[in-house]
């Protein structure tokens, strides 16, 4: 592959990797040890018009969105298998850039194939209908690509956050300019690359990486895209949604969240207490779909702090590239002051932080953002610790006292994205499921995301349903034609 941490990242326009028309790059770090990782290119508002005009042409233009469906199949997985080739190497960036453990890194590498392999599937199933009408007639639909599409992805998963927009988008027929985090932008100009060696056409993907606020402004006002698909915080989705207004933008936001994972007395308290630790401190906490309010029953209240907090203590925080770490480091040592200023505001709120809420000890992480994970206790649900989104390894424990008391509490939230109820009552977990606000529900699992099933939230949680077929409505446009037979 052309990137390598030895070598500057350039970005994806065209079909080329070429340079940011203003020359200027910024160094990418690596969060684990503070070091620079790699020089990359800091694209500017030309090289958002630059890109946006090489994805019209290919749109407009190019052949892309006329391939047949089995053609554009065969590019997707082409770059699923690129990708599987290269899984080692794309993992190794993807913890280096981010901070996020190997074994992550990993399994995400993986997952982003399988997406790529799932649409690369789904392609050649994108269906219309025929309509019996009251006229004479026959009546169809066609589902046509929606266009260029601008799609913003964060720092906290970069390859499968990419996957999750490009793989879906590119088999519906449309071309996309990708906007990586500033801070992880190495594995999406990888798979930028990845998609021109696999045959997507020139201007079919393009990928900026530099300021966010500049180049996804851009992107979202500019008359040449015809969608924003954006993933991060509900404050920057708000505001993106403003800027597309003014031409009516087609628009999906993946957005915060502030997950429940709901406990009741029967459960099986060991299983749930070994899944759930990773449930909410897994890649840090930096996670929407972290499960960071923890209700508990009251009656087993004391049983679960006393094993959940002894299980969080023995998680192992440390090296990232370490096979056996399974806590890394924080994006940042900004993101790192962010949380500890919120576990600072749950003490003055009233919250005891019953393990962690400091730096490791050891000298050797000192460089890097690591915070060991904290469960703090002694919350009620209106703290703003378990009402705003830390994004960070910090648990909150709160209880209830029954069904109707936990339901309550639980959509007490201006977030409805994901969660888990933990129950050996199969009568109980649907009646509370079904009570539930939130998009996605496990019942005696904590696993949100399933690449055959829709995902997306309610309330300030997201506009529309990525993953499974349900994504290809994002990308897809419905043309109704009637063929009069009088």
């Amino acid at each position: 592959m052309a990137i390598t941490m030895a070598q500057p990242a350039l970005l994806v326009i065209d079909g080329k990797r070429v340079a940011s028309a203003s020359g200027q790059t910024y160094a990418t770090l690596n969060p684990a040890t503070g070091e620079a990782l790699a020089d990359v290119a800091e694209a500017g508002l030309e090289d958002v018009e630059r890109a946006v005009t090489a994805a019209r042409r290919a749109f407009d233009d190019g052949p892309w969105p006329n391939w047949p469906a089995s053609q554009r199949a065969q590019v997707l997985f082409k770059m699923a298998a690129l990708i599987r080739e290269r899984v080692d190497e794309l993992a190794e960036l993807e913890t280096r850039n981010s901070g996020k453990i190997i074994a992550d890194s990993l399994g995400e590498v993986k997952a982003a194939a399988a997406c790529f392999e799932y649409y690369g599937g789904a392609a050649t199933k994108i269906f219309g209908e025929t309509i019996p009408t009251t006229s004479p007639g026959l009546d169809l639909t066609l589902r046509e690509p929606v266009g260029v599409v601008g799609q913003i992805i964060p720092w906290n998963f970069p390859i499968v956050m990419a996957s999750w927009k490009l793989a879906p988008a590119l088999a519906a027929g449309c071309t996309s300019i990708l906007k990586p985090a500033k801070q992880t932008p190495l594995t999406a100009l990888a798979l930028g690359e990845i998609a021109m060696e696999a045959g997507a056409p020139a201007g079919v993907v393009n990928v900026l990486s530099g300021a966010g606020p500049l180049i996804g402004a851009a992107l979202a006002r500019h008359a040449g895209v015809d969608k924003i698909a954006f993933t991060g915080s509900t404050e920057v989705g708000s505001d993106l949604m403003r800027l597309c207004a003014g031409d009516i933008k087609r628009v999906s936001l993946e957005l915060g969240g502030k997950s429940p994972n709901i406990i009741f007395a029967d459960a099986d308290l060991e299983a749930m207490v070994n899944s759930s630790v990773y449930a909410v401190f897994g890649n840090a906490g930096q996670d929407c779909c972290a499960r960071t309010r923890i209700f508990v029953e009251r009656s087993i209240l004391d049983a679960f702090i006393e094993r959940f907090t002894a299980r969080t203590r023995q998680l192992r925080v440390g090296d990232p590239m370490n096979p056996e770490t399974e806590v890394g480091s924080l994006v940042s040592r900004a993101q790192r002051e962010r949380v500890t200023s919120y576990i600072e505001i749950g003490q003055q709120e009233g919250a005891t932080i019953a393990c962690g809420g400091r730096e490791p000890d050891e000298e050797a992480l000192k460089p890097g953002s690591f915070l060991l994970p904290t469960v703090l206790t002694q919350v009620n649900n209106r703290m703003r610790v378990a009402q705003e989104e830390i994004f960070g390894p910090v648990a909150c424990v709160i209880p209830f006292d029954n069904e109707d008391d936990c339901v309550r509490q639980v959509n007490d939230s201006p977030y409805g994205l994901s969660g888990s109820l933990w129950t050996r009552d199969i009568a109980r977990a649907l009646r509370v499921a079904k009570r539930i606000r939130t998009g996605v529900l496990s019942i005696n699992s904590n696993s949100s995301v399933h690449v055959e099933a829709p995902f997306g939230g309610y309330k300030q949680s997201g506009l529309g349903r990525e993953l499974g077929m349900h994504a290809l409505n994002l990308y897809t446009e419905v043309k109704n034609i009637f063929i009069s037979l009088t």
